[in-house]
């Protein structure tokens, strides 16, 4: 029998070849790797260091103005582009936790369905066919994937450690530089956990003017930071607001993942050329959710607790990494800790890509970490583990690092 839908999907999504590729997602490989060994091992408790979304769930203070709001009948219509509310909710807690002042809500800032959606439309405002979107890697991919929908191209620049995780923006080359239209950049960062220096972001900005280059910085862990660095807007940069637009979120710093709130900042046209893309593609979020997030906007208190919590658990696990043979470090920034995967162990197994070394954590010991393979071979290990008190944090990762020495990993 006949396909209908044989020639009516899009070429963008493969056309006749969509959903016949054999290759399988990254985390799809994780997810069944776990599955397998929880059937294999079902007395042994899988330890869960991959996870990327906050452990604990929004505090009770927003949880409790959501239950209030949500009721109200002045809810109940459709939020567009959002509330004003929000907007200037979103405005004083940029200057209180960023320092940025000037910020116009109504002109600066709209409201988003979480960050995702936010970065997914960022393209359609700029993205012509043959125009470029220079993208760190590793990284999120989701602007990536839109540019190629439009027919944009990518190009990629790798985040090393000799760099401090810094893209290398001086050695993108000058063709590539005649047709590039959008940079994205994410500090700190996911997954290297690199926090970016205000220097660098003068230097984006410079990049930028010269080039004609639009700048998307996501700001999705912008507020998780640790011993004494503070955080840093690329917004407060000077000249930063004529060529960019930041990408902020309530998901990890508030532990609102499903809530799905966020909002950008900058620039008032290119703020404006979203707002114009989001008006035709969703109607907002939520009001409740919106209040509710207000409510999270004004009390940083909660920002501060799950950030004590993250540095805490942070000089465990790097502790623990040390003894095991990984090259750790403390990271300033993000729930990642990011470090060189193992090149075998001492019984002679060798490894060829940290999914490889990924993949056999999970199997012979019950850890699950996410790999990358972009720039180099590093596992990602996430402090955002299940612990319910500070005992059982210690716990958990004693057991992580009693399992990894039995494996005699080599490095």
């Amino acid at each position: 029998m006949t396909d209908f839908f044989e020639n009516m999907i899009s070429e963008r999504l493969g056309g006749k070849n969509f959903g016949k590729s054999t290759a399988i997602y990254k985390f799809e490989l994780i997810k069944r790797a776990k599955a397998a060994a929880k059937l294999a091992h079902p007395d042994i408790k899988l330890i869960d260091m991959g996870v990327g979304e906050p452990d604990w769930p929004a505090d009770s203070i927003v949880v409790n103005a959501l239950a209030e709001e949500a009721g109200k009948p002045e809810n109940r219509w459709y939020a567009d582009n959002g509330i004003p509310e929000f907007q200037e909710a979103a405005a004083r807690y940029l200057e209180k936790v960023y320092g940025l002042k000037g910020i116009v809500p109504s002109e600066n800032i709209v409201h988003g369905i979480g960050s995702k959606p936010v970065l997914a439309m960022l393209p359609i405002c700029f993205i012509n066919p043959g125009d470029i979107l220079l993208i760190t890697v590793p990284g999120y991919p989701v602007m990536a994937t839109y540019t190629k929908y439009l027919g944009g191209e990518v190009y990629n620049l790798p985040l090393l450690e000799s760099n401090s995780f810094l893209p290398d923006l001086d050695s993108v080359p000058l063709k590539i530089l005649k047709k590039a239209k959008l940079l994205y950049i994410n500090y700190p960062n996911n997954p290297t956990g690199a926090v970016a220096t205000r220097e660098f972001f003068e230097k984006v900005v410079a990049f930028a003017k010269f080039n004609n280059v639009v700048v998307v910085h996501d700001t999705a862990y912008g507020a998780l930071t640790y011993d004494g660095y503070e955080p840093l807007s690329f917004l407060s940069a000077p000249g930063a607001m004529d060529v960019g637009i930041e990408v902020h979120s309530l998901s990890k710093a508030f532990n609102m993942t499903g809530w799905r709130i966020g909002f950008v900042c900058g620039n008032k046209k290119a703020v404006s050329a979203y707002a114009t893309v989001k008006d035709n593609t969703d109607s907002g979020q939520f009001r409740a959710i919106q209040k509710a997030g207000i409510k999270a906007l004004n009390n940083i208190q909660i920002t501060e607790r799950t950030v004590a919590k993250y540095s805490r658990r942070f000089d465990l696990l790097v502790d623990a990494l040390k003894e095991t043979g990984f090259n750790a470090k403390k990271p300033s920034g993000s729930f990642y800790c990011y470090v060189k995967a193992p090149v075998g162990t001492e019984d002679g197994k060798m490894f060829n890509s940290a999914a490889e070394v990924s993949e056999f954590l999970i199997r012979e010991a019950q850890i699950s970490t996410v790999p990358w393979d972009d720039a180099g071979h590093y596992l990602r290990f996430s402090v955002t583990f299940e612990a319910g008190s500070e005992q059982e944090e210690k716990e958990v990762v004693d057991e992580m690092k009693r399992r990894i020495k039995k494996l005699n990993l080599k490095f």
